[in-house]
Protein backbone atom coordinates (compact mmCIF):
# COMPACT_ATOMS: atom_id res chain seq x y z
CA UNK A 1 0.00 0.00 0.00
CA UNK A 2 2.75 2.45 0.73
CA UNK A 3 4.85 1.48 -2.41
CA UNK A 4 1.80 2.39 -4.21
CA UNK A 5 1.15 5.58 -2.87
CA UNK A 6 4.75 6.41 -3.09
CA UNK A 7 3.87 5.76 -7.23
CA UNK A 8 0.81 8.09 -7.17
CA UNK A 9 2.71 10.93 -5.75
CA UNK A 10 5.34 10.64 -8.15
CA UNK A 11 2.98 10.27 -11.05
CA UNK A 12 1.51 13.57 -9.97
CA UNK A 13 4.51 15.46 -9.60
CA UNK A 14 6.28 16.12 -13.14
CA UNK A 15 9.35 16.78 -11.81
CA UNK A 16 10.32 12.89 -11.77
CA UNK A 17 9.55 12.51 -15.64
CA UNK A 18 11.66 14.73 -16.13
CA UNK A 19 14.67 13.33 -15.97
CA UNK A 20 15.69 9.56 -16.14
CA UNK A 21 16.92 7.31 -13.43
CA UNK A 22 20.41 7.96 -14.08
CA UNK A 23 20.40 11.73 -13.58
CA UNK A 24 17.90 11.26 -10.62
CA UNK A 25 20.83 8.88 -8.83
CA UNK A 26 23.26 11.73 -9.97
CA UNK A 27 20.97 14.61 -8.48
CA UNK A 28 20.05 12.70 -5.23
CA UNK A 29 24.16 12.39 -4.72
CA UNK A 30 24.63 15.86 -5.32
CA UNK A 31 21.64 16.67 -3.22
CA UNK A 32 23.42 14.71 -0.13
CA UNK A 33 26.28 16.78 -0.61
CA UNK A 34 24.23 20.09 0.04
CA UNK A 35 22.02 18.16 2.78
CA UNK A 36 25.62 18.88 4.88
CA UNK A 37 23.18 17.60 8.27
CA UNK A 38 21.08 14.63 6.54
CA UNK A 39 18.05 16.07 8.10
CA UNK A 40 16.69 15.75 4.32
CA UNK A 41 16.38 19.58 3.27
CA UNK A 42 18.96 22.23 2.90
CA UNK A 43 18.78 25.08 4.86
CA UNK A 44 21.00 28.11 5.20
CA UNK A 45 23.92 26.72 7.04
CA UNK A 46 23.79 23.53 4.40
CA UNK A 47 24.69 26.13 1.99
CA UNK A 48 27.19 28.11 4.01
CA UNK A 49 28.99 25.06 4.16
CA UNK A 50 28.88 23.90 0.69
CA UNK A 51 30.04 27.17 -0.65
CA UNK A 52 32.71 27.41 2.09
CA UNK A 53 34.10 24.32 1.06
CA UNK A 54 33.99 25.22 -2.62
CA UNK A 55 36.05 28.43 -1.61
CA UNK A 56 32.95 30.46 -2.62
CA UNK A 57 31.30 33.64 -1.21
CA UNK A 58 29.23 33.06 1.64
CA UNK A 59 27.80 36.56 2.55
CA UNK A 60 23.74 36.50 3.86
CA UNK A 61 22.88 38.29 1.23
CA UNK A 62 24.02 35.66 -1.15
CA UNK A 63 22.71 33.11 0.83
CA UNK A 64 19.08 34.73 1.08
CA UNK A 65 19.27 35.40 -2.68
CA UNK A 66 19.54 31.55 -3.52
CA UNK A 67 17.61 30.21 -1.04
CA UNK A 68 14.38 32.78 -1.90
CA UNK A 69 14.67 30.97 -5.42
CA UNK A 70 12.35 28.24 -3.80
CA UNK A 71 8.69 28.71 -2.84
CA UNK A 72 9.39 26.55 0.21
CA UNK A 73 11.93 24.24 2.49
CA UNK A 74 14.34 22.83 0.16
CA UNK A 75 14.01 18.74 0.61
CA UNK A 76 14.89 16.29 -2.58
CA UNK A 77 11.55 16.78 -4.53
CA UNK A 78 11.88 20.42 -4.34
CA UNK A 79 15.65 20.52 -5.58
CA UNK A 80 14.91 18.32 -8.33
CA UNK A 81 12.25 21.22 -9.47
CA UNK A 82 14.63 24.04 -9.26
CA UNK A 83 17.40 21.96 -11.16
CA UNK A 84 14.64 21.32 -13.84
CA UNK A 85 14.14 25.08 -13.84
CA UNK A 86 17.67 25.65 -14.19
CA UNK A 87 18.29 23.04 -16.73
CA UNK A 88 14.96 24.29 -18.67
CA UNK A 89 16.34 28.00 -19.31
CA UNK A 90 19.44 26.54 -20.25
CA UNK A 91 18.10 24.83 -23.26
CA UNK A 92 15.65 28.11 -24.29
CA UNK A 93 18.56 29.84 -23.88
CA UNK A 94 20.53 27.27 -26.33
CA UNK A 95 17.42 27.42 -28.61
CA UNK A 96 17.98 31.29 -28.84
CA UNK A 97 21.24 31.04 -30.01
CA UNK A 98 20.68 28.02 -32.26
CA UNK A 99 17.77 30.61 -34.07
CA UNK A 100 20.15 33.99 -34.13
CA UNK A 101 22.69 31.72 -35.62
CA UNK A 102 20.53 31.60 -38.61
CA UNK A 103 21.23 35.47 -38.93
CA UNK A 104 25.39 34.93 -38.97
CA UNK A 105 25.79 34.29 -42.34
CA UNK A 106 29.86 34.43 -42.52
CA UNK A 107 29.83 32.70 -38.77
CA UNK A 108 31.42 35.55 -37.29
CA UNK A 109 29.06 35.58 -34.09
CA UNK A 110 27.95 38.96 -35.57
CA UNK A 111 24.43 39.84 -37.16
CA UNK A 112 22.98 42.36 -38.40
CA UNK A 113 20.60 44.46 -36.29
CA UNK A 114 18.18 45.78 -39.03
CA UNK A 115 18.07 41.90 -40.43
CA UNK A 116 16.34 40.83 -36.89
CA UNK A 117 14.56 43.92 -35.75
CA UNK A 118 12.51 43.62 -39.19
CA UNK A 119 12.26 39.86 -39.20
CA UNK A 120 10.88 40.04 -35.41
CA UNK A 121 8.70 42.44 -36.20
CA UNK A 122 7.59 40.41 -39.82
CA UNK A 123 7.54 36.71 -39.00
CA UNK A 124 6.42 34.33 -36.22
CA UNK A 125 4.99 36.27 -32.81
CA UNK A 126 5.02 39.68 -34.49
CA UNK A 127 6.55 42.01 -31.90
CA UNK A 128 5.98 45.82 -32.44
CA UNK A 129 8.09 48.42 -33.06
CA UNK A 130 8.77 49.58 -29.51
CA UNK A 131 9.11 45.87 -28.40
CA UNK A 132 11.67 45.80 -30.77
CA UNK A 133 13.36 49.09 -29.60
CA UNK A 134 12.88 48.20 -26.03
CA UNK A 135 15.00 44.88 -26.53
CA UNK A 136 17.55 46.41 -28.61
CA UNK A 137 17.55 48.84 -26.54
CA UNK A 138 20.98 47.50 -24.07
CA UNK A 139 22.71 45.51 -27.38
CA UNK A 140 26.01 47.28 -28.17
CA UNK A 141 25.33 47.71 -32.05
CA UNK A 142 28.48 48.63 -34.01
CA UNK A 143 28.71 51.61 -36.37
CA UNK A 144 28.29 48.98 -39.59
CA UNK A 145 25.09 47.94 -37.58
CA UNK A 146 26.14 44.78 -36.67
CA UNK A 147 26.08 43.22 -32.86
CA UNK A 148 27.42 39.98 -31.16
CA UNK A 149 24.61 38.12 -30.57
CA UNK A 150 25.49 36.37 -27.56
CA UNK A 151 24.95 39.84 -25.55
CA UNK A 152 21.01 39.69 -26.94
CA UNK A 153 20.98 36.38 -25.61
CA UNK A 154 22.64 37.46 -22.43
CA UNK A 155 20.12 39.91 -22.60
CA UNK A 156 17.46 37.87 -22.98
CA UNK A 157 18.58 34.92 -20.17
CA UNK A 158 18.44 38.10 -17.26
CA UNK A 159 14.92 39.27 -18.42
CA UNK A 160 12.58 38.16 -15.47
Amino acid sequence: MLNRKKRSLRKQSNVFTIFDQKQITELKEAFSIFDHDADGFVDKEDLKDVLNSLGMDTNEEYIEGMLKEAPGPINFTMFLTMMGEKLSLMDSEHEIYTALQAFDVDKSGMIKAGELQEALMHLGSRLSRQQVENLFADVPIDENGMFKYSKLVDILKNLE
